[in-house]
């Protein structure tokens, strides 16, 4: 069986709804994950949108969430997991926003698209400080057995 991530809250391609952006509660999406392998000792998720700050003209990836050294038994992250309820083990590293938490889709204008980013590894990485996307990156690599990942969308009522 593949790795696999989806949430009951959107479908892959679909809308993220509103109660996890910006423009509703900024709660994180309920998550479900399947299939981590064999020989797996820790699990990464990065969420992030490639296209910020406009779709027609991407300059930048925004990072909105990044988590890592998840056990690899975790089945799911339930809406709106606060950071002190993220499984044991779990640390968190810092998005664009500076913060080490989940921040949703806060678009500026258009449809953006956010890959919910799933990482499984042979390794666990232990404490990386305020790691950022690029820091857990090189932390991984050569310890990703598989991926997966879950696209939404999202664009701010009236824009």
């Amino acid at each position: 069986m593949a790795l696999t991530i989806r949430s009951p809250a959107f479908s892959d391609g679909g809308e993220i709804p509103v109660q996890h952006t910006c423009e509703g509660a900024n709660a994180s999406p309920p998550l479900a994950f399947g299939g981590v392998p064999p020989g797996a000792k820790s699990v990464a998720l990065v969420v992030d949108d490639p296209d910020a700050p406009d779709p027609r003209a991407p300059r930048m990836v925004f990072v909105h969430w990044v988590l890592y050294d998840l056990p690899p038994g975790t089945a799911e992250l339930p809406a709106s997991v606060a950071p002190r309820a993220l499984p044991p083990g779990t640390r968190a590293g810092r998005n664009d926003y500076g913060r080490t938490s989940w921040d949703g889709p806060c678009p500026p204008i258009g449809r953006h698209r956010y890959f919910f980013k799933l990482y499984a590894l042979d390794a666990v990485l232990g404490d990386l400080g305020a790691v950022t996307k690029p820091g857990l990156l090189e932390a991984m690599k050569g310890h990703v057995l598989a991926e997966a990942q879950l696209m939404g969308t999202y664009q701010k009522s009236g824009r």
